[in-house]
């Protein structure tokens, strides 16, 4: 298993758009175990922060004894991170995502906020444009975010799924959406060899010996 390294998160920058900068919201976060898949997501992704709001993370992370450093600082041990993306990528708690000007002092001047729920009236992801600089925010496990801070927001957007995705299952979709847009707009259609290298499982040495067309059934 690889740890997630500066050297290649740096890697994964240069495959977002120009002046690229994430942050994802949580709302009210309840399972330690999904915030620590959204960490690993967030690392993946090259994701610039992660918030929360509430307190049932932290206090399920305490009674969980998944504790590491002080409540102060966030600093949880998931085994749903298995990169440590935790030690790269900030991790704060937020008081609330309603007061959106609050929130400035987190992110670039630019920033266009973007709830992610099954929410009436939303864009459907395949045909949403992501902004440069974006807060993703997302609802909570059970529940979703409030009617004031979809009001506030930039823009709503819904994976269109057959009933819904827990929550690490959504940032992930989410991230994957922005990078897969990123990539067709860069026209980046060959392999990225020396990312794979630092991404992969040590374990992993394959290569593709000869080309395969898909696009020509061959």
């Amino acid at each position: 298993m690889t740890k997630l390294l500066l050297s290649t998160i740096a890697l994964g920058k240069q495959l977002q758009v120009e002046n690229s900068h994430v942050t994802i919201g949580l709302t009210n976060p309840k399972s330690p175990s999904n915030v620590g898949a959204v960490m690993r997501a967030a690392g993946c992704y090259s994701v610039e922060q992660v918030l929360y709001t509430g307190q049932r993370y932290a206090n399920a992370a305490k009674y969980n004894g998944s504790k590491q450093g002080s409540l102060k600082h966030s600093h949880f041990k998931h085994n749903t991170d298995t990169k440590n993306a935790r030690d790269k990528i900030p991790l704060k708690a937020a008081d609330n995502f309603e007061n959106i000007e609050c929130l400035r002092a987190f992110l670039p001047a630019n920033t266009k906020v973007v709830c992610v729920d099954l929410v009436e009236g939303a864009i459907p992801l395949p045909h949403f444009q992501h902004p440069d600089q974006a807060l993703y925010i997302f609802g909570p496990e059970d529940g979703t975010i409030s009617q004031t801070v979809i009001n506030s927001a930039d823009a709503v957007v819904y994976v269109p799924t057959v009933g819904c995705m827990n929550l690490a299952a959504s940032v992930n979709v989410l991230l994957y959406d922005r990078l897969a847009k990123s990539l067709v707009n860069k026209n980046q259609i060959e392999s990225d060899n020396l990312l794979i290298r630092k991404s992969r499982d040590t374990n992993n040495k394959v290569k593709v010996k000869s080309k395969v067309n898909l696009a020509n059934g061959l």
